[in-house]
């Protein structure tokens, strides 16, 4: 049988994702001194960015590029260890594309369309019929092929996938104005008055940052755009107001294609580009029924698979009892005589005798050394936590000696904790 012009997974092999994740994420502060945005830990094993990629391959996409920029050498080597398995001779790729000056070389990526303009010679070798952009730094499952599937039925020149948003906080948001039929009849950027949805008018419509194009049209309107001197050639900015403007723009709604098992009653979006949202997405991951699911087997979340021995857990004397309690322990990670307490700890994490953790994301290869005690806090990877540190009793105490939100969550690095001298 052949398959329908607009079947999800058919249209799925004619199409490229483009994932565009070379931005630093400045709101997470020190965590993205080193490190780029969409490559900063999550959940335990994963970074952010293995939510878009896993997906786009769970959709069905199997010609995936990722654009990177900023500090992109852990991003880099992240999806070298656990993105590898994509096969040549199935006709499947994953491109990175860091910036690499190929239109001048004094010409980095200037802009999220400017990312996509500088790679179009590569795009063009897969001749795909669709290209789908795709943010690498945001916490959610959704079928994207979907969305492709609607963008075709629809005949749109582009489909902005849009997140339900409360209109009493969509002033944030770049929101779309639609008409019943779900058309963008106007952009508005942060406004004062945010349009309600035409069936929900207590809600409106915010971009995901999820762009659906037929590419021949794309690239047209890319070359365009690099020819204004006034761009700043991104997306948000420049090219889907226009688009809005001038062309057949249509919405798709994250609640008609968002993935949910049987666990999760909500959809499911969350951007963790501030201390605190970091903080509160992983530490939700702990309740008796999280909001996301990530044991999911029918939509798994893929990253690096790295060997490591079990969690372990020693010592059994009053006092000294090492124990966790609504939390999630990952491999390698040894808990000696200490107490945990609705956290997170990635790989390798060890905690010894004494100490107390309550509310603490502790990334990878961390040392909480004797008798600390801690409390609603982020340890940075490879932090070495002194013995007898007290974080979370005193404020204005956390707040000279390490990064402190508004929320009161602690942010350590190691340079923070050599800084105590």
């Amino acid at each position: 049988m052949n398959a329908s012009p607009t079947d999800a997974r058919y249209l799925a092999g004619q199409t490229m994702a483009l994932v565009l994740a070379g931005g630093r994420g400045s709101r997470l502060y020190e965590l993205t001194d080193r490190r780029a945005k969409p490559a900063v830990p999550f959940a335990g094993k994963s970074r952010i960015i293995d939510f878009a990629l896993s997906n786009a391959y769970n959709s069905g996409f199997r010609r995936i590029g990722v654009a990177t920029q900023y500090k992109s050498h852990s991003l880099i080597r992240h999806l070298q260890q656990g993105w590898s398995f994509f096969r040549p001779e199935r006709n499947e790729s994953l491109d990175i594309l860091p910036a690499s000056q190929r239109i001048a070389e004094d010409k980095w990526y200037v802009g999220t369309a400017d990312a996509v303009t500088q790679n179009m010679d590569i795009i063009k070798g897969y001749d795909p019929k669709y290209i789908i952009i795709l943010a690498g730094d945001h916490i959610y499952k959704m079928d994207y092929a979907i969305m492709l599937s609607r963008h075709v039925e629809s005949g749109a020149d582009v489909t902005v996938g849009c997140i339900e948003v409360p209109r009493s906080e969509a002033s944030a948001f770049g929101v779309m104005h639609v008409d019943e039929n779900d058309r963008i009849v106007d952009f508005v950027e942060k406004p004062a008055d945010p349009p309600p949805m035409p069936d929900k008018p207590d809600m409106s419509l915010s971009s995901m940052g999820i762009y659906v194009f037929e590419t021949a049209f794309l690239f047209d309107l890319l070359m365009r755009d690099m020819a204004d001197e006034t761009s700043s050639h991104d997306f948000g900015h420049d090219l889907i107001p226009a688009l809005v403007r001038n062309h057949f723009a249509m919405a798709h709604r994250f609640n008609d294609s968002c993935v949910r098992s049987e666990q999760e009653e909500e959809p499911y979006w969350r951007d963790v580009g501030t201390i605190d949202a970091l903080w509160e997405t992983n530490i939700n991951l702990t309740d008796f029924v999280p909001a996301l699911d990530i044991y999911d087997r029918n939509w798994p979340i893929w990253t690096f698979g790295e060997i490591t021995p079990p969690a372990k857990f020693i010592h059994n004397e009053e006092g000294r009892r090492g124990s966790a309690t609504s939390s999630l322990i990952s491999g390698g990670c040894i808990v000696s005589g200490s107490y945990i307490h609705r956290s997170l700890l990635y790989t390798g994490v060890h905690v010894h005798s004494f100490s107390q953790l309550e509310g603490v994301v502790v990334l990878n290869g961390a040392t909480i050394n004797r008798g600390s005690k801690l409390k609603n806090a982020i340890i940075d990877s490879g932090v070495e936590i002194p013995a007898g540190l007290v974080v979370g009793e005193d404020p204005e105490e956390d707040a000279r000696r390490f990064r402190r939100s508004a929320k009161g969550i602690v942010l350590i690095t190691q340079k923070m904790i050599d800084a105590l001298g």
